[in-house]
């Protein structure tokens, strides 16, 4: 066996991993925001047979449902041939990435042009985030119950919107700010229009803008008030490198887990034990609120399904969570040549290598870390060698450099085995980000072997 995926693969192989990548790229780049990456997932759960939980009626072996909380959540189970009780083996993957949202009040005209305001999210640096095409994505909730889905900037011939920038002639003092400060969060404001709307003297520009959203979209200034749209880069993801072997998108942190764990979850016909996929919101924030980790949905769900077998008491959900087995499946950091600086070379994620097993991540001393047991890491070995898997470990970089967390320790705290299992990224929460083509396919059957063989 090589070093990499690449030489591992015979030419069947190969064209099966360059497959697999296209559809993902394609299904990335139409899925940039949660809300679309949920409504994706169940159009492509209900062509491969998975049904609404609340349809489920007498369970059987192979028998596929999915549940969808608000929109930006949704979870889906294939049924094993053992009861709920003695344990699921389950995914859990993030579909929320760094971005920035439209504030509540966000239009406004100054000195001639309309702008709209932001509010970044999650952890981005902020000057990697202007002069750049950005599209509009989201939803306007109207008072009259109707929503208006807001998709501006990816199709073929939209205008796209962006941040501005200060021209490097006139930037020497603005060069001498750190990093962090150099652009301000109340400045990254995105340039709208230019337009003014004749005969109007107070905001003209601004007063062209809102016609304009009236006649297109049927939308108020104040239906923003109830809007929730965020601020994506433009375009497609696209082929990285002259030979192809990566991908450059927006958002592979966490939608290439989610992806992954989506199609791996689609190849379980009758397993052992329940197979599950969670994909989840609000990771990038602290899993909080009600489409994140820390919600009590996926327990409400495994809860009508033990009713359905017959047993929905406490003990019984407590039960099946302590006995199944989990991976969280979210991205890794890989190995960047340009900044050896910040890694220890042993224990760092490397393209190309495979799926990376983190067993614990957090930062300096394992803080907020899920540190998964010996014993765990070695049930995990044998299914990823029982399945000829290539499997990485690794550490998210040197002890003292930084460091980072994922939902392991939420689905840990229900007292069931996790780890951290994902794919390793460049550029993480970047505008694009950059993973391999041989680590995304591997993910994919690693967690298929998971799914099918973890007892």
């Amino acid at each position: 066996m090589g070093n990499t995926v690449w030489e591992k693969l015979n030419k069947t192989e190969l064209k099966k991993l360059h497959t697999f990548n296209e559809d993902y790229r394609v299904f990335l780049s139409n899925s940039k925001t949660e809300r679309t990456f949920v409504t994706n997932s169940v159009a492509f759960a209900e062509a491969q047979g998975f049904k609404p939980v609340d349809t489920a009626k007498n369970l059987k072996a192979g028998d596929r449902y999915y549940a969808v909380n608000k929109g930006k959540n949704v979870i889906l189970f294939v049924m094993g041939k053992k009861p709920l009780t003695e344990g699921m083996n389950i995914l859990g993957a993030h579909i929320d990435s760094p971005r920035m949202d439209l504030k509540q009040k966000p239009i406004y005209e100054k000195d001639g042009l309309v702008l709209m305001d932001t509010h970044y999210y999650g952890g981005i640096k902020k000057y990697q985030w202007v002069a750049r095409a950005m599209a509009l994505v989201g939803v306007v909730c109207k008072k009259d119950g109707t929503t208006v889905e807001i998709n501006i900037g990816d199709k073929l011939g939209d205008p796209v919107v962006g941040v501005s920038d200060l021209l490097i002639h006139l930037a020497a003092q603005q060069l001498q700010k750190p990093a962090a400060t150099v652009v301000e969060g109340e400045k990254l404001d995105l340039l709208v229009g230019s337009i003014p709307k004749k005969g109007i003297e107070k905001d003209p520009v601004k007063a062209y803008l809102l016609d304009l959203l009236k006649e297109q979209y049927d939308i108020e200034e104040d239906d923003f008030l109830s809007a929730e749209i965020e601020v994506v880069p433009a375009g497609e993801a696209r082929d990285y490198g002259l030979d192809r072997s990566m991908i450059l998108g927006y958002g592979h942190d966490d939608k290439v887990c989610a992806y992954t764990s989506l199609r791996a979850i689609a190849e379980i016909d009758k397993p052992e034990r329940t197979s599950v996929c969670i994909l989840v919101d609000k990771e990038e924030i602290g899993s909080v609120g009600a489409t994140g980790a820390h919600s009590d949905f996926f327990e409400h769900v495994v809860t009508k399904l033990l009713d359905k077998q017959g047993g929905a008491t406490l003990v019984n959900l407590h039960e099946a969570m302590e006995n199944s087995a989990m991976l969280s499946s979210d991205v890794s950091v890989a190995y960047d040549p340009n900044y050896p600086e910040v890694y220890e070379p042993k224990n760092a994620a490397y393209f190309g290598k495979g799926i990376c097993f983190n067993k614990y991540t957090g930062s300096r001393g394992k803080s907020g870390s899920n540190d998964a047991s010996a014993e765990f890491m070695a049930q995990i070995r044998k299914c990823m060698d029982d399945n000829n898997v290539m499997f990485q470990t690794c550490e998210l970089g040197k002890i003292d450099v930084g460091g980072g967390g994922t939902i392991a320790y939420i689905l840990a705290n229900k007292n069931m085995n996790v780890i951290d299992a994902g794919i390793c990224v460049q550029n993480m929460h970047a505008p694009f980000e950059t993973v391999s083509k041989a680590d995304v396919y591997e993910a994919y059957r690693a967690y298929v072997a998971f799914l099918k063989d973890m007892k």
